[in-house]
């Protein structure tokens, strides 16, 4: 069994957040991404990495996994996935993209756009519910 929930920015404890996911907008649409190892749409994001702060992992995994140069982003929420009793956290973002670049060489090999969520997602049952959280927020 899969759970999601979400707290307010600062309810969990720092060190605990290790993922960064961006609903990212461009355009009026929404960028999901193939990475080279899965032939599956998700949103942009990945784990922060070692001395990293939170929100410069967001901003790092949004540059590596679509290319955006100019933007804005903010944190909209933390949020935990519990599968089984495994609890981990994270915190989601919003980005207003205005301006992408090149694709970076990393572990992407394609963006996409979309009005709404698109089927054949890698995370079905987590990213859905992260994804419409942003949508209320705004």
């Amino acid at each position: 069994m899969i759970k999601v929930d979400f707290y307010e920015i600062g309810n969990i404890e720092d060190k605990k957040l290790e993922f960064a996911v961006i609903v990212a907008e461009f355009k009026n649409e929404y960028i999901f991404v193939k990475h080279k190892d899965r032939d599956t749409w998700e949103l942009p994001g990945g784990h922060r990495e070692v001395d990293e702060s939170i929100d410069k992992a967001g901003e790092r995994e949004l540059f590596e996994e679509t290319g955006v140069r100019t933007y804005s982003i903010e944190g909209v929420y933390d949020y935990s996935v519990t599968i089984d009793s495994n609890t981990r956290f994270g915190r989601l973002f919003y980005a207003k993209i205005e301006k992408l670049d090149e694709l970076p060489e990393f572990e992407i090999k394609e963006i996409g756009f979309f009005k709404d969520i698109p089927d054949n997602l890698t995370y079905a049952k987590i990213q859905p519910e992260l994804y419409k959280k942003v949508l209320k927020y705004f």
